[in-house]
């Protein structure tokens, strides 16, 4: 079977969810910045799902150069067969909940913003005028469960083997790198725009130098490590 595919929402299509989200987030290991997650959602008419294999080359974004990977972001998200959603939590509750529980609070407010901005339209493309209101299935990446009252399921490496959730994955990583590059304007010194704050060489260079600014993880450990060298 190639990867990603369509096989997991298929099942779940069968079996009367109309609404399959996939999620991901991107930013759990960075030093600075918040953790971003996204939902994504594929219409399951194979007539409207064909053309969407036609953007090509869709797969975790860890995958994919940073230019490929912007193009195909602008491809999906005005996509008429994806639906999607965006959750974001910054560097503060991080360090106050801790990272596991930021991502689980990302992907929540991913779901949340997907219904709060489809909530008033039909999804399925169906001729059935008088169908009710479509259930959701949440399948998520890696060993996570979030608190929401929604059937999900957590599913190892789904970036990888789940449409859905490379297309999640692809959102969250190019809107987690645009919020970087916002913050590169505001702390020019630390050159975001480049590393989008993970612990690279240059990265850990310029924090020791210049020290922690607002948007760094107090909790984390070089951050942390620092900021007790300096006390």
């Amino acid at each position: 079977m190639k990867y990603p595919s369509f096989h997991h929402e298929k099942k779940l299509w069968k079996e009367g969810y109309e609404i399959v989200i996939g999620i991901d987030e991107a930013g759990r290991g960075p030093l600075a910045g918040p953790v971003v997650a996204a939902a994504a959602s594929v219409e399951p008419l194979s007539r409207i799902r064909s053309r969407l294999l036609k953007v090509g080359d869709v797969k975790d974004s860890k995958r994919l150069a940073e230019r490929k990977r912007e193009r195909i972001f602008n491809r999906i998200i005005n996509h008429p067969a994806v639906r999607w959603g965006i959750g974001v939590v910054p560097e503060s509750i991080i360090d106050r909940v801790n990272i596991l529980e930021a991502t689980k609070l990302a992907m929540v407010r991913a779901v949340l913003n997907f219904q709060g901005k489809y909530q008033h339209e039909m999804f399925s493309l169906t001729a059935n005028s008088e169908m009710e209101i479509t259930p959701y299935f949440l399948l998520i990446d890696g060993p996570i469960e979030i608190d929401l009252s929604l059937p999900q399921r957590s599913i190892n490496r789904a970036d990888e083997k789940v449409f859905s959730c490379s297309l999640a994955s692809i959102i969250a990583k190019v809107k987690r790198d645009q919020i970087m590059k916002g913050y590169a304007k505001i702390y020019p010194e630390y050159q975001f725009s480049s590393h989008k704050g993970y612990a690279t060489q240059a990265h850990l260079k310029r924090l020791k130098r210049h020290g922690p600014c607002e948007i760094h993880r107090k909790s984390f450990g070089p951050v942390k490590d620092l900021a007790t060298e300096e006390a």
